[in-house]
């Protein structure tokens, strides 16, 4: 492990919930130093962070900058690794250009986490970059190993991380498709004003019925079909899943817990919990956590996350404390949340 403040990190897309949170995550870290914080292409000029977040005023002095492509050379000399909160094909266009200049990219966006090109291509819309490396990391970080080689790491979704989290432990298990329902709070839409995410205008509904791109990735992730029905909530972050699935014949109870204990004995952010989660208890925090209960042959999970962070900047953390070789909880087991 690389010891003192010694990985000097930047955040593309700082500006945004999960940028935030990253500089936050890594302002506090004890291994990595945040060197630059660049704003998103809509802003065009440099302004304290404080400015956007009044509740960082007077606990950091970061300044957002816009970023330029003749910045490069000077970037790549100065920093290590890089954080890109960016929209899909803005990572897309700008991952590439960074690992060519020697840096490390953990990318945040849905650029490069499906494998199948023909499948990214119908979730997205666009072409995935040719000029990336061929193996790809996809950091669902308790399930993932990083040699500390990588160039290039995808850090999930959200509804993927939870989901994923939640199933992967009792797959071998299962006899039928899982049926998962999940809601998340607004801000999982990222902080662009509209008037679907309005406060007036925010309604318990479902969306993305059977088009949306977090199930392909959810089933490439479990390596198993998924249903999944996202929700949209009125309150501001987390996310919690509720997800159905039929059993094997005999399963019993005490399989389910043995299965969730193996997986999860050593993983200090996933909390196995004897009662159903609440958004509250994981809101501002970095842990998953997890109820599963044995009902008439089926299997009932519920799953709960903060999607600003074990869903966004927490994990792409942890996959980054892991990479070079840290404790992957550090500087992760507290309340942490910005927003």
């Amino acid at each position: 492990m690389e010891q003192g403040k010694s990985i000097p990190c930047a955040v593309f897309g700082a500006s945004g919930y999960s940028g935030v949170e990253l500089v936050w995550l890594l302002h506090n870290h004890p291994q990595f130093s945040l060197e630059y914080a660049f704003s998103s292409s809509a802003r065009e000029d440099a302004e304290p962070i404080a400015s956007l977040y009044p509740q960082l005023a007077g606990q950091l002095d970061v300044i957002l900058q816009p970023w330029h492509s003749d910045l490069l050379s000077q970037l790549s000399q100065q920093v290590r690794v890089v954080f890109l909160a960016l929209p899909h094909e803005a990572s897309a266009e700008l991952a590439p250009v960074l690992v060519n200049a020697g840096l490390v990219v953990f990318d945040l966006s849905g650029a490069f986490r499906l494998r199948d090109p023909s499948i990214h291509q119908q979730a997205y819309g666009f072409e995935r970059a040719a000029n990336i490396p061929e193996t790809i990391p996809y950091g669902l970080a308790e399930w993932t190993t990083l040699a500390g080689t990588e160039q290039l790491i995808a850090v999930p979704g959200c509804y993927p991380t939870v989901t994923s989290l939640a199933l992967k432990p009792v797959m071998s298990l299962i006899d039928g498709v899982p049926l998962v329902n999940a809601v998340s709070g607004v801000s999982g839409a990222g902080r662009k004003a509209a008037s679907h995410t309005s406060f007036c205008e925010v309604s318990l509904s479902a969306y993305g019925v059977a088009t949306h791109r977090h199930q392909p990735e959810i089933a490439q992730a479990i390596g198993h079909d998924v249903i999944f029905v996202p929700h949209l909530g009125n309150f501001k972050r987390g996310i919690l899943a509720t997800i159905y699935v039929p059993l094997q014949q005999g399963v019993s109870q005490a399989s389910v817990d043995t299965a969730y204990e193996q997986a999860y004995s050593t993983a200090p952010l996933i909390r196995l919990r004897q009662q159903p989660p609440a958004i509250r208890d994981v809101v501002g925090t970095a842990f998953c956590d997890i109820h599963a209960v044995v009902h008439q042959n089926h299997l009932i999970i519920c799953a709960a996350i903060d999607n600003l962070l074990k869903g966004a900047a927490a994990q792409a953390v942890q996959l980054a404390n892991q990479y070079f070789g840290c404790d992957s909880a550090l500087g992760l087991q507290q309340r942490v949340g910005v927003v």
